[in-house]
């Protein structure tokens, strides 16, 4: 009974698979040259583009060239900036989280 219950969650994934990889073969094919000329975002570009991320998100919505990450970036040192801009790793709300939790606790 559990190598068909076993059985039938590898036939499953295996179709999910299939269907994702024939799906993901019908996207349009961008062209990003015209991305990767002029300026090229480094550190201290994708930190300010992590701080007016709420913002961007909220006019992207609305305008076509507007985008949140900046396509044209040297990597790794702009996805460093913009996590922390954004305050991917909570450098900003950490220390107010713990205060509010012991005063919860002062009873």
């Amino acid at each position: 009974m559990k190598t068909r219950n076993i059985h039938k969650q590898l036939g499953f994934f295996a179709i999910a698979f299939l269907l994702l990889a024939f799906f993901s073969s019908c996207s349009n094919n961008e062209i990003v040259d015209a991305c990767l000329e002029g300026h090229t975002y480094r550190f201290w570009g994708g930190l300010w583009h992590g701080i007016i991320a709420p913002i961007d998100f909220v006019l992207m919505l609305f305008r076509d060239d507007i985008t949140v990450y900046a396509q044209n970036n040297n990597g790794a040192w702009y996805a460093f900036g913009f996590l922390i801009g954004s305050g991917g790793w909570g450098i900003l709300g950490g220390k107010t989280l713990g205060k509010k939790r012991k005063r919860d606790n002062d009873y």
